[in-house]
């Protein structure tokens, strides 16, 4: 005899997934000093920048940095790559996507707000 699948818990979980890796990126990105490591670099694209690099523009002792970036590394926001002696670190746009992504779904109610640029106040 199959087993059947129960759709609808299957689905759920499938969702938390995707929940907890929104939760784990918010949390990585809600703390000042990741903040900065990680818009430093976005700013610099997808070639990256050396941890030195990083460490430098930011003012930051190496001990400290290393720490910021596993914890952007583990929330799946960073990579890193070794070139040579160096780690070149990079943000991860896929992740960001399906993150912006995640945080965007239904907007508006499907009205399509998400398209257009929205005045500031």
């Amino acid at each position: 005899m199959k087993k059947r699948v129960d759709i609808p818990r299957y689905l759920h979980r499938i969702g938390t997934m995707e929940k907890q890796n929104a939760i784990a990126a918010l949390s990585a990105l809600a703390q000042e000093t990741r903040l900065d490591v990680f818009r430093l670099l976005v700013q610099a694209g997808p070639d990256g920048l050396a941890a030195g690099e990083i460490a430098e523009t930011l003012g930051l002792p190496s001990a400290s940095l290393s720490f910021h970036l596993k914890e952007l590394k583990s929330a799946g926001l960073a990579r890193c790559e070794r070139d040579g002696r160096s780690r070149i670190y990079s943000p991860d746009f896929e992740a960001v996507g399906d993150l912006v992504a995640y945080l965007s779904e239904n907007c508006c109610g499907g009205a399509g707000c998400a398209s257009k640029n929205p005045k500031k106040r």
